[in-house]
């Protein structure tokens, strides 16, 4: 079984490397294979005609920077989604079910209707929103906890759900009093790779693979976890500690995900289920597959986004519902019918 799992990953990495080349390559003006690898040796070894200057600027300053950023996401929402699924025991569980969502996108609404990302910078769209996806959680955390001291499943799902509720109320209330700014609070809640640069690679890539780590490191609890709380306590595991620290991780995630991105439904919750299917349930095995086919499929999904409709672009957030939404629906049935 090892072996047969140990294949399918790396097909799974294959299909990743030609979904990015694929996503590279494909758009208003089409860029070979070949061209862009020639545009990459240009830019790594400084080779003078490896690569012709409008080639070089679509592919680097423009298409990679995006696509390898759509990848990170992806992979980052479907690691949180992966975990939040075996922590709180629930197939439809997912990382905005905490309020990350909510609370990132009030940030991002805030800074928005202020004006201050002109002046101050456009860093600060991305910081904020993610500092009040974190706040979110840890207030959604430390009010499950006030009310129930274990920090039962249920309780943080439902504390999540009611956070959630909130943030997006006040959001909405934001739009409706800044009709100005109201279509951009939209596009935002409905995520876009659009005109995104380097900065967003470089931050979201080192935590994805700190966070992978960390989730790796509490692989053997995860799988404890699965069995039941009352189970992994009798084995010595503190199920409280435990939740609260991989919840805190998944946070700060998702946080930079939706920061970076906007809000994209969804993503987290198909990565686990198919890639369980995959490679069984040990999350060793699960994570890092969960990472490169969540981020596989947010690439292909961005693909579809900017090509399907020229010279509009569809929010992501739009086609990874429409994929997603039957999906929870048949995810959901299942489980009943079961």
């Amino acid at each position: 079984m090892a072996g047969k799992a140990r294949l399918r990953f790396l097909l799974l990495c294959a299909a990743a490397v030609a979904a990015v080349v694929l996503a590279v390559g494909v758009g208003s003006v089409s860029v070979p294979p070949g061209e862009i690898l020639a545009a990459l040796a240009s830019r790594f070894t400084g080779a003078p005609g490896a690569a012709d200057e409008t080639s070089f600027a679509l592919i680097w300053e423009l298409r990679l920077p995006r696509v390898l950023l759509a990848f990170c996401t992806g992979a980052a929402l479907s690691v949180g989604g992966t975990v939040m699924q075996s922590v709180l025991q629930n197939p439809l569980a997912s990382p905005f079910g905490l309020g990350v969502s909510a609370g990132a996108g009030l940030g991002a609404a805030l800074v928005i209707v202020s004006g201050a990302a002109g002046v101050l910078g456009m860093l600060l769209l991305p910081t904020v929103s993610f500092v009040f996806g974190l706040v979110t959680v840890l207030l959604v955390i430390g009010i499950a906890s006030r009310i129930d001291r274990r920090l039962s499943n249920v309780t943080i799902v439902l504390t999540g759900l009611v956070v959630s509720l909130f943030c997006s109320a006040v959001m909405d209330l934001l739009a409706t009093l800044s009709p100005t700014y109201a279509q951009r609070i939209g596009l935002w809640q409905m995520g876009s790779f659009s005109m995104r640069s380097w900065g967003g690679v470089y931050v979201l890539f080192p935590a994805l693979v700190l966070c992978t780590l960390l989730f790796l490191r509490f692989s053997r609890e995860m799988d404890i976890l699965s069995f039941g709380e009352e189970q992994a306590e009798t084995m010595g595991v503190d199920t409280r500690r435990c939740k609260g620290l991989l919840l805190s991780i998944v946070a700060v995630l998702t946080g930079l995900s939706v920061a970076f991105a906007g809000i994209i439904g969804f993503v987290d919750l198909i990565a686990p289920h198919v890639v369980r299917r995959l490679f069984g349930s040990a999350h060793r095995r699960v994570i890092p597959a969960a990472a490169v086919f969540g981020g596989t499929f947010m690439v292909l999904c961005d693909l579809a986004a900017r090509t399907l409709t020229p010279p509009r672009e569809i929010p992501i957030g739009a086609i990874t519902a429409l994929l997603g939404a039957p999906f929870f629906l048949y995810l959901f049935f299942a489980g009943r019918k079961r």
